[in-house]
């Protein structure tokens, strides 16, 4: 499970907010919380989600991911598809820098519920940078397009963040697919935590 941000302490790490009838880990950023280092890239980011599934001994692993952590797994899977069972993405942004998204965003921030999360400043930027770097390189759809992962990309209803990137990228994954939380805005982890658990619940039982 990865939460989001980026740089963001792990909000998920709750037990009443775990998919039911599955084991769960929640790795902190680098530079994050208990996590030692500093800020850091997403190539970074990526190795050391793979060595923590190393030193657990994971196979594979369904990696569900909130807002930035959906991003985040997306490129995981496309790294190591060999070792992702699925991706389950939680009201992510999607890939891109689009500013009719932006200003759709920014437009909704005064209607949006207010959620005390820690962040750190350093972490957002490197890996907001390396994000943006990411998604301008020239394979990256190629690659997604190529990708047998499983995704499930889902919007909440009432999100200020407009979903029409993870409808596309549902569509361009070859097994991908897109379903909305229906009443519930960007953060119904902590707004309507009933509703995450049977949706993170149903998600992770899909695959």
């Amino acid at each position: 499970m990865l939460s989001g941000g980026p740089g963001c302490v792990h909000y998920l790490e709750r037990d009443e907010l775990a998919p039911v009838g599955h084991r769960s880990w929640y790795p902190e950023p680098r530079g994050v919380g208990r996590s030692g280092g500093g800020p850091h890239d997403m190539e970074r980011a990526v190795a050391d989600l793979e060595a923590v599934r190393e030193a657990v001994g994971v196979s594979a692993w369904i990696v569900l991911g909130h807002s930035w952590g959906s991003d985040l797994a997306v490129r995981y899977a496309l790294e190591h598809p060999d070792v992702v069972r699925a991706v389950v993405g939680v009201a992510g942004k999607g890939l891109h820098r689009d500013r009719t998204w932006s200003e759709t965003y920014e437009a909704g921030k005064a209607q949006e519920p207010v959620v005390a999360i820690d962040l750190v400043d350093e972490v957002w930027t490197s890996l907001s940078g390396s994000f943006t770097e990411w998604i301008h390189g020239p394979h990256l759809w190629r690659d997604v397009a190529d990708c047998t992962v499983p995704m499930h990309f889902i919007a909440a209803e009432k999100d200020i963040r407009p979903s029409w990137p993870l409808v596309q990228l549902a569509n361009l994954v070859p097994d991908g697919r897109f379903s909305v939380v229906p009443g519930v805005p960007h953060d119904f982890w902590f707004t309507d935590p009933k509703s995450w658990v049977q949706t993170v619940t149903d998600a992770c039982g899909g695959f």
